[in-house]
């Protein structure tokens, strides 16, 4: 039987410029690697992510595609892509999931843990 699965790893870093502590603006950006660690080809097609600051405001983001990729991993494949979100406070966090279809046609989800959104030099 087969059995399509992603693996999602991600990297964090501060938008400095972007970032406007004065007008509660926190900039960061995050670098996604998917890799297929199933064992059947699959393609990316949308996302879901939850984004929310200290204070506990969250902002929901979904669409089709990423950056606008729709990759078809084989197995063994990875994609990797960056993007940003900005948040209130100085600290956050992202969690998500991404809708995945194996050439028949298959539905699966590769979730994306929750991650910190936060400047790693100023966390004591």
């Amino acid at each position: 039987m087969p059995n399509p699965q992603f693996k999602c790893t991600v990297l964090v870093q501060v938008l400095p410029e972007q970032t406007d502590v004065a007008q509660g603006v926190h900039a960061f950006s995050y670098t996604i690697t998917i890799e297929n660690i199933g064992d059947v080809s699959a393609q990316l097609i949308g996302r879901h992510w939850h984004i929310a600051d200290a204070r506990g405001h969250e902002q929901e983001v979904h669409g089709l595609a990423v950056v606008g990729h729709q990759p078809l991993l084989a197995p063994g494949q990875s994609f990797q892509y960056s993007s940003w979100a900005q948040i209130a406070t100085p600290q956050g966090s992202m969690r998500g999931r991404f809708l995945c279809a194996t050439e028949d046609a298959t539905v699966f989800y590769a979730e994306v843990p929750e991650f910190m959104l936060a400047d790693s030099g100023a966390l004591h």
